[in-house]
């Protein structure tokens, strides 16, 4: 059986920059990988991207950030092929890159809709193809969704309606992916304790989130926290690869599936 580790991993993470991403990163550094791209979307996230680097490479490991929007399949092809240049081709990929829009459906434009379906659902299945295509063999790629895929509520329609093709997505991948080793999951964590969350909720909604999970008591602050979520991904791109095809929720009982 192959022994899974980060030592001397070379990882691409989508969405790097900050909030879980940018742990990420820092987490795969002090476990031993050798190098660690990280991806970010706009100018706006470029000083945050510039401080995980900075925190990567003091761990140890080499570091690049890559400036994409990843919602064309080219952006993803060269944001591969970026990274094999720089430091040759990953054994890891993962890609936490989402957005959110709470609104009723009979409200939501075309445009909002075409938007939501471009970042959450078109950019992970190019992502999938090009780690399929880039990755070493018996590698690992593992995509964030959400824990509203397990939810009977409103308005989060164009949201996890867009994430939930990547449930289909992860299947598909690692039954042709798996010939060569590499697993593929999908971890779908419950609202997390970051600016991504606040942006889109009210007091009150941000309330019932903070109580709706069965282990909310026993979290700071009631919402998944990031570092909640970074071992479970640690898990499945090492010793946890023999599970794959999955869609796993991490959420502290807030859904369940």
């Amino acid at each position: 059986m192959t022994t899974r580790t980060l030592e001397d991993k070379v990882i691409l993470i989508a969405g790097g920059a900050k909030n879980l991403g940018g742990l990420l990163a820092r987490d795969f550094a002090a476990q031993g990988a050798r190098a660690i791209v990280i991806h970010y979307n706009s100018a706006a996230s470029a000083k945050d991207a510039e401080a995980t680097v900075a925190a990567v490479r003091t761990a140890g490991a080499q570091a690049l950030a890559i400036q994409a929007d990843l919602t064309t399949a080219g952006a993803v092809e060269k944001l591969f092929a970026d990274a094999i240049a720089a430091f040759g081709r990953p054994d890891i990929a993962i890609n936490t890159v989402g957005k959110v829009l709470k609104k009723p459906i009979a409200e939501i434009t075309e445009a909002e809709y075409d938007e939501m379906s471009a970042v959450n659902a078109k950019s992970a299945f190019f992502f999938l193809k090009e780690a399929g295509k880039a990755l070493n063999d018996n590698g690992s790629i593992c995509t964030l969704v959400t824990s509203l895929l397990g939810a009977y509520t409103p308005f989060y329609s164009s949201y996890a309606g867009t994430k939930a093709p990547v449930e289909h997505f992860t299947r598909a991948a690692s039954k042709e992916f798996g010939e060569r080793g590499i697993s593929v999951t999908a971890i779908g964590p419950g609202p997390m304790d970051t600016p991504f969350f606040y942006g889109q909720e009210t007091p009150e909604a941000q309330a019932y989130h903070k109580t709706a999970a069965a282990l909310s008591p026993f979290s700071k602050t009631g919402l998944t926290d990031i570092e909640d979520i970074a071992p479970w991904i640690r898990f499945l791109v090492t010793e946890g690869w023999w599970m794959t095809g999955q869609t796993i929720l991490v959420n502290g009982g807030y859904t369940t599936k």
